[in-house]
């Protein structure tokens, strides 16, 4: 009975698929393989060739980034910051925080580099003024927790951070927030501070790392994938035979693709942040980009919010830009779900969602963003959900049947070379 349950692709019920639509498009799996591979090869030989910095453009004197620090330099640097605020008490120059604007205003989009970067403007943060004297209190805080973590030689969650000092903090967002700034002041990633968030995104498929020394053979997880471990210093020696990595936005999709073990019909890495992206999943993303130089196909709900996710993991978030070197994944290709797909597939009405008053300023607001302007074909793409006001989640392809997604749209798509 649990063998009927399970029935693989090639057992499907004939009748089951000839009633996908658009199913009869289909080539055989050898004729996709070849262009996966041939898409693999090009991207190999592009993440070859070496890549530009602000150096190389001539901006590095008026954009700031952070890098990757040692334990004891991040310790070092903590001390040289408050030796030279004791050294502006006793000169009767006040107690003030020399802190980068991590605002809007101070921020570039660097069309070269396709990532957004945090300009050099500063802001002091005295602790004799009533607007900022309680911030600079938690910046002092964090310092000092920051520092402890360096001499202990231990990481903890923002969380554990948080619940150090709940009555100054108030809040984790403001924590968190300046845990920023933090980064900012001494230079340095924010990984290097031994701060961490709790695991969040997962992957799945042909991979082979070590994690903390252990063996980890992704292709063994079960459907729920291995969690991507939140300090990925630890994380190394990634081998895989893959093709391709498919990022995808939602939990759902990520399961279903990986009940079907969609990686093994086409190779590829699946990974998923449940969501928003979170630090972890961007620095393990970017880093099997950069050592298995594979590219890069994202599956995301046609909303403008979607396209909002894809942009952080490509170009970065506004909110860390400070550290967009280290965070953004170049050249990510945008696979679906797509505004135009929703009729290009037939869709049904019931499964299109009218978008809201919210939705359409957010779309407009990304039509004037500078790292969509760069490419054409997003702009089009957004330009038409903008105009149709309709949306549509991955799930929407289950109207068709709960295995449409792996069996028939994404292998057309691949087939069809269909992203942009």
């Amino acid at each position: 009975m649990a063998d009927k349950r399970k029935r693989r692709r090639s057992e499907l019920n004939p009748e089951d698929e000839a009633q996908l639509p658009f199913k009869n498009k289909l080539k055989a799996d050898s004729f996709i393989l070849q262009i996966l591979k041939e898409l693999s090869d090009s991207s190999a030989v592009s993440s070859s060739s070496s890549s530009k910095t602000l150096d190389d453009l001539g901006l590095s004197s008026s954009c700031r980034e952070v890098t990757d620090l040692s334990l004891s330099s991040v310790q070092a640097t903590i001390e040289s910051v408050i030796l030279k605020i004791a050294r502006s008490i006793l000169s009767g120059n006040g107690f003030a925080f020399d802190v980068p604007s991590r605002s809007a205003a101070n921020q570039l989009y660097v069309p070269e580099l396709d990532r957004i970067v945090l300009k050099d403007k500063t802001a002091l943060r005295p602790y004799a003024n009533i607007s900022t004297v309680r911030k600079s209190t938690i910046t002092t805080r964090i310092l000092q927790l920051v520092h402890q973590l360096c001499i202990k030689n231990i990481h903890v969650t923002k969380r554990d951070l948080f619940y150090t000092d709940v009555k100054l903090f108030q809040d984790q967002t403001q924590s968190d927030s300046v845990l920023d700034d933090v980064s900012c002041i001494l230079g340095c990633t924010r990984s290097s501070l031994n701060v961490i968030a709790a695991e969040k995104g997962v992957v799945v498929g042909r991979l082979i790392f070590s994690d903390n020394g252990d063996m980890i053979d992704c292709t063994k997880m079960g459907m729920g994938g291995k969690a991507i471990p939140p300090n990925i210093d630890r994380v190394g020696d990634m081998q895989s035979d893959a093709l391709f990595i498919l990022l995808v936005e939602k939990d759902a999709a990520y399961i279903r693709l990986a009940e079907d073990r969609f990686y093994n019909r086409f190779p590829c890495i699946i990974v998923t942040a449940k969501g928003q992206p979170d630090v972890a999943t961007r620095l393990f993303l970017r880093k099997m980009k950069m050592e298995l130089k594979l590219p890069v196909l994202a599956l995301v709900d046609s909303d403008p919010y979607g396209l909002k996710i894809l942009s952080v993991y490509g170009c970065g978030s506004k909110n860390m830009s400070y550290d967009s070197a280290n965070l953004t994944t170049p050249d990510i290709k945008w696979l679906g779900i797509r505004p135009s797909d929703l009729d290009k597939y037939k869709i049904p009405e019931q499964c299109r969602l009218p978008m809201t008053e919210q939705d359409i300023k957010t779309g407009k607001d990304l039509l004037e963003e500078d790292f969509v302007k760069k490419n054409p074909g997003w702009v089009e793409e957004l330009t038409l959900m903008v105009k149709t006001k309709q949306k549509a989640e991955i799930q929407a392809l289950s109207s068709f049947g709960f295995q449409y997604l792996s069996e028939v749209y994404l292998p057309l798509k691949l087939q069809q070379k269909d992203w942009l």
